[in-house]
Protein backbone atom coordinates (compact mmCIF):
# COMPACT_ATOMS: atom_id res chain seq x y z
CA UNK A 1 0.00 0.00 0.00
CA UNK A 2 2.48 2.54 1.00
CA UNK A 3 4.81 1.72 -2.46
CA UNK A 4 1.46 2.41 -4.09
CA UNK A 5 0.94 5.54 -3.04
CA UNK A 6 4.74 6.48 -3.40
CA UNK A 7 4.53 5.66 -6.61
CA UNK A 8 1.42 8.03 -6.68
CA UNK A 9 2.82 10.88 -5.42
CA UNK A 10 6.39 10.93 -7.96
CA UNK A 11 3.56 9.95 -10.65
CA UNK A 12 2.12 13.66 -9.37
CA UNK A 13 5.20 15.33 -9.00
CA UNK A 14 6.51 14.83 -12.73
CA UNK A 15 3.17 15.77 -14.12
CA UNK A 16 3.28 18.86 -12.18
CA UNK A 17 6.52 19.49 -13.17
CA UNK A 18 5.95 18.88 -17.27
CA UNK A 19 3.09 21.42 -16.97
CA UNK A 20 6.02 23.66 -15.41
CA UNK A 21 8.21 23.36 -18.06
CA UNK A 22 5.51 23.55 -20.67
CA UNK A 23 4.32 26.66 -19.50
CA UNK A 24 8.29 27.62 -19.17
CA UNK A 25 9.04 27.51 -23.01
CA UNK A 26 5.84 29.58 -24.11
CA UNK A 27 6.58 32.68 -25.83
CA UNK A 28 5.80 35.69 -23.15
CA UNK A 29 2.86 37.77 -24.28
CA UNK A 30 3.02 41.22 -25.49
CA UNK A 31 3.10 43.51 -22.97
CA UNK A 32 -0.26 45.66 -23.04
CA UNK A 33 -1.34 48.73 -20.83
CA UNK A 34 -4.28 47.62 -19.52
CA UNK A 35 -6.86 49.86 -17.10
CA UNK A 36 -7.99 48.21 -13.19
CA UNK A 37 -11.10 47.16 -14.29
CA UNK A 38 -9.94 45.64 -17.57
CA UNK A 39 -7.59 43.73 -15.27
CA UNK A 40 -9.76 42.11 -12.15
CA UNK A 41 -12.63 40.81 -15.24
CA UNK A 42 -9.32 38.99 -16.92
CA UNK A 43 -8.35 37.85 -13.53
CA UNK A 44 -12.07 36.44 -12.79
CA UNK A 45 -12.21 34.68 -16.03
CA UNK A 46 -9.22 32.75 -15.83
CA UNK A 47 -9.78 29.44 -14.39
CA UNK A 48 -8.06 29.14 -10.50
CA UNK A 49 -6.01 26.05 -11.50
CA UNK A 50 -4.84 28.24 -14.04
CA UNK A 51 -4.27 30.89 -11.35
CA UNK A 52 -2.64 28.57 -9.28
CA UNK A 53 -0.17 27.33 -11.48
CA UNK A 54 0.82 30.90 -12.76
CA UNK A 55 1.89 31.81 -8.34
CA UNK A 56 3.66 28.59 -8.74
CA UNK A 57 6.31 29.73 -11.37
CA UNK A 58 6.18 32.99 -10.35
CA UNK A 59 7.13 32.06 -6.50
CA UNK A 60 10.55 30.53 -8.15
CA UNK A 61 10.94 27.06 -9.25
CA UNK A 62 13.40 25.82 -6.73
CA UNK A 63 11.57 26.65 -3.43
CA UNK A 64 7.97 25.78 -4.77
CA UNK A 65 8.96 23.00 -6.32
CA UNK A 66 10.48 21.59 -2.69
CA UNK A 67 7.08 22.38 -1.30
CA UNK A 68 5.25 20.88 -3.79
CA UNK A 69 7.63 17.72 -2.80
CA UNK A 70 6.84 18.21 0.60
CA UNK A 71 3.25 18.30 0.03
CA UNK A 72 3.03 15.67 -1.76
CA UNK A 73 5.14 12.94 -0.06
CA UNK A 74 3.19 13.95 3.16
CA UNK A 75 -0.13 13.86 1.46
CA UNK A 76 0.65 10.44 0.16
CA UNK A 77 1.96 9.42 3.65
CA UNK A 78 -1.12 10.73 5.63
CA UNK A 79 -3.88 9.13 3.21
CA UNK A 80 -1.81 5.54 3.49
CA UNK A 81 -2.41 5.94 7.24
CA UNK A 82 -5.80 7.22 7.21
CA UNK A 83 -6.79 4.49 4.85
CA UNK A 84 -4.76 1.73 6.98
CA UNK A 85 -6.65 2.65 10.41
CA UNK A 86 -9.99 2.86 9.09
CA UNK A 87 -9.74 -0.79 7.78
CA UNK A 88 -8.14 -1.60 11.12
CA UNK A 89 -11.34 -0.67 12.65
CA UNK A 90 -12.96 -3.45 14.42
CA UNK A 91 -16.52 -3.99 15.83
CA UNK A 92 -14.62 -5.34 19.62
CA UNK A 93 -18.52 -5.89 21.17
CA UNK A 94 -19.18 -8.36 18.10
CA UNK A 95 -15.89 -9.91 17.95
CA UNK A 96 -16.23 -10.39 21.92
CA UNK A 97 -19.09 -11.83 21.72
CA UNK A 98 -17.79 -14.49 18.84
CA UNK A 99 -15.14 -15.79 20.83
CA UNK A 100 -17.73 -15.87 24.05
CA UNK A 101 -20.32 -18.39 21.85
CA UNK A 102 -16.69 -19.93 20.56
CA UNK A 103 -15.29 -20.54 23.63
CA UNK A 104 -18.49 -22.39 25.04
CA UNK A 105 -19.43 -24.66 22.23
CA UNK A 106 -15.79 -25.60 20.49
CA UNK A 107 -13.83 -24.46 22.65
CA UNK A 108 -9.86 -22.50 22.02
CA UNK A 109 -9.64 -23.81 18.41
CA UNK A 110 -12.62 -22.43 17.08
CA UNK A 111 -12.22 -19.26 19.05
CA UNK A 112 -8.87 -18.71 17.60
CA UNK A 113 -10.53 -19.67 14.54
CA UNK A 114 -13.27 -16.21 15.33
CA UNK A 115 -9.61 -14.30 15.37
CA UNK A 116 -7.98 -15.76 12.36
CA UNK A 117 -11.29 -14.64 10.22
CA UNK A 118 -11.17 -10.93 11.74
CA UNK A 119 -9.30 -8.17 10.26
CA UNK A 120 -7.37 -5.56 12.63
CA UNK A 121 -5.14 -4.80 15.72
CA UNK A 122 -7.42 -5.99 18.31
CA UNK A 123 -8.49 -9.58 16.11
CA UNK A 124 -4.49 -9.99 16.14
CA UNK A 125 -3.95 -9.72 20.21
CA UNK A 126 -6.83 -11.36 21.22
CA UNK A 127 -5.39 -14.29 18.93
CA UNK A 128 -2.06 -14.03 21.18
CA UNK A 129 -4.07 -14.09 24.30
CA UNK A 130 -6.14 -17.01 23.62
CA UNK A 131 -3.12 -18.97 22.25
CA UNK A 132 -1.70 -18.67 25.35
CA UNK A 133 -4.85 -19.37 27.75
CA UNK A 134 -3.75 -22.63 28.73
CA UNK A 135 -0.44 -21.30 30.34
CA UNK A 136 -2.58 -18.99 32.89
CA UNK A 137 -4.15 -15.49 33.26
CA UNK A 138 -1.18 -13.59 33.99
CA UNK A 139 0.54 -15.11 30.93
CA UNK A 140 -2.29 -13.95 28.68
CA UNK A 141 -2.07 -10.51 30.35
CA UNK A 142 1.51 -10.17 29.44
CA UNK A 143 0.97 -11.63 26.47
CA UNK A 144 -2.04 -8.95 25.63
CA UNK A 145 0.43 -6.12 27.01
CA UNK A 146 3.35 -7.13 25.09
CA UNK A 147 1.64 -7.28 21.65
CA UNK A 148 -0.61 -4.76 21.65
CA UNK A 149 2.71 -2.44 22.34
CA UNK A 150 3.64 -3.86 18.68
CA UNK A 151 0.47 -3.02 17.17
CA UNK A 152 0.63 0.43 18.16
CA UNK A 153 3.83 0.90 16.84
CA UNK A 154 2.74 -0.14 13.68
CA UNK A 155 -0.20 2.31 13.85
CA UNK A 156 1.91 4.95 14.25
CA UNK A 157 4.36 4.17 11.92
CA UNK A 158 4.83 6.79 9.16
CA UNK A 159 3.82 9.15 11.97
CA UNK A 160 7.15 10.37 12.22
CA UNK A 161 7.12 11.64 8.56
CA UNK A 162 4.47 13.66 8.43
CA UNK A 163 5.69 15.79 11.38
CA UNK A 164 9.12 16.26 9.15
CA UNK A 165 6.96 17.59 6.14
CA UNK A 166 5.17 19.69 8.64
CA UNK A 167 8.10 21.42 10.01
CA UNK A 168 10.12 21.42 7.05
CA UNK A 169 7.13 22.93 4.77
CA UNK A 170 7.14 26.73 6.26
CA UNK A 171 10.99 26.31 6.85
CA UNK A 172 10.89 26.04 2.92
CA UNK A 173 8.40 28.54 2.49
CA UNK A 174 10.39 31.40 5.15
CA UNK A 175 13.55 30.16 3.11
CA UNK A 176 12.19 31.62 0.17
CA UNK A 177 10.61 34.82 1.54
CA UNK A 178 14.84 35.66 2.54
CA UNK A 179 15.88 34.78 -0.83
CA UNK A 180 13.43 36.81 -2.25
CA UNK A 181 14.02 39.77 -0.05
CA UNK A 182 17.74 39.62 -0.71
CA UNK A 183 16.77 39.84 -4.61
CA UNK A 184 14.72 42.99 -3.79
CA UNK A 185 17.45 44.43 -2.16
CA UNK A 186 19.55 43.44 -5.26
CA UNK A 187 17.63 45.16 -7.34
CA UNK A 188 17.69 48.04 -5.31
CA UNK A 189 21.14 48.40 -5.10
CA UNK A 190 21.58 47.74 -8.78
CA UNK A 191 19.16 50.16 -9.88
CA UNK A 192 19.86 52.93 -7.33
CA UNK A 193 15.97 53.69 -6.84
CA UNK A 194 13.39 52.46 -4.39
CA UNK A 195 10.68 51.92 -6.64
CA UNK A 196 7.49 50.03 -6.57
CA UNK A 197 8.26 48.23 -9.87
CA UNK A 198 12.29 47.37 -9.05
CA UNK A 199 11.26 46.01 -5.29
CA UNK A 200 7.92 44.17 -6.89
CA UNK A 201 9.65 40.75 -8.31
CA UNK A 202 11.65 40.24 -5.18
CA UNK A 203 8.46 41.16 -2.76
CA UNK A 204 5.80 38.53 -4.96
CA UNK A 205 8.58 35.40 -4.66
CA UNK A 206 8.76 36.11 -0.78
CA UNK A 207 5.27 36.51 -0.27
CA UNK A 208 4.03 33.52 -2.24
CA UNK A 209 6.40 30.65 -1.17
CA UNK A 210 5.84 31.79 2.83
CA UNK A 211 1.58 31.18 1.78
CA UNK A 212 2.99 28.45 -0.51
CA UNK A 213 4.62 26.49 3.00
CA UNK A 214 1.96 27.67 5.09
CA UNK A 215 -1.06 26.43 3.16
CA UNK A 216 1.18 23.12 3.18
CA UNK A 217 1.86 23.28 6.52
CA UNK A 218 -1.59 23.97 7.93
CA UNK A 219 -2.97 20.88 5.69
CA UNK A 220 -0.48 18.04 6.88
CA UNK A 221 -1.02 19.14 10.33
CA UNK A 222 -5.07 18.71 10.41
CA UNK A 223 -4.41 15.68 8.45
CA UNK A 224 -1.72 14.73 11.42
CA UNK A 225 -3.87 15.40 14.47
CA UNK A 226 -6.70 13.28 12.77
CA UNK A 227 -4.45 10.20 12.44
CA UNK A 228 -3.46 10.82 16.01
CA UNK A 229 -6.80 11.06 17.11
CA UNK A 230 -7.97 7.74 15.32
CA UNK A 231 -4.74 6.10 16.95
CA UNK A 232 -5.81 7.30 20.34
CA UNK A 233 -9.62 6.10 19.85
CA UNK A 234 -8.01 2.58 18.61
CA UNK A 235 -6.18 2.04 21.60
CA UNK A 236 -8.79 2.78 24.06
CA UNK A 237 -11.17 0.12 22.46
CA UNK A 238 -8.32 -2.39 22.60
CA UNK A 239 -7.68 -1.86 25.89
CA UNK A 240 -10.96 -1.87 27.22
CA UNK A 241 -11.70 -4.93 24.71
CA UNK A 242 -8.23 -7.08 26.58
CA UNK A 243 -10.03 -6.71 30.05
CA UNK A 244 -12.65 -7.82 28.81
CA UNK A 245 -11.22 -10.78 27.16
CA UNK A 246 -9.67 -11.43 30.33
CA UNK A 247 -12.88 -11.45 31.94
CA UNK A 248 -14.06 -13.94 29.54
CA UNK A 249 -11.12 -16.36 29.54
CA UNK A 250 -11.54 -16.36 33.46
CA UNK A 251 -14.94 -17.42 32.96
CA UNK A 252 -14.04 -20.46 30.52
CA UNK A 253 -11.61 -21.96 32.38
CA UNK A 254 -14.21 -22.19 35.49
Amino acid sequence: MKKFFMFLAVMGFMAISAQYAAAQTQEPAAAATTTTVADQTVQQDIPIHQQLKAKFIEGGAGFMASILIVFILGLAIAIERIIYLNLSTTNTEKLLLGIEEALASGGKEKALEVCRNTKGPVASIFYQGISRMDEGVEVVEKSVVSYGGVQMSQMESGLTWISLFIATAPMLGFLGTVIGLIQAFDAIEAAGDISPNVVAGGMKVALITTVGGLVVGIILQILYNYIVSKIDSIVISMEDASISLIDILVKAKK
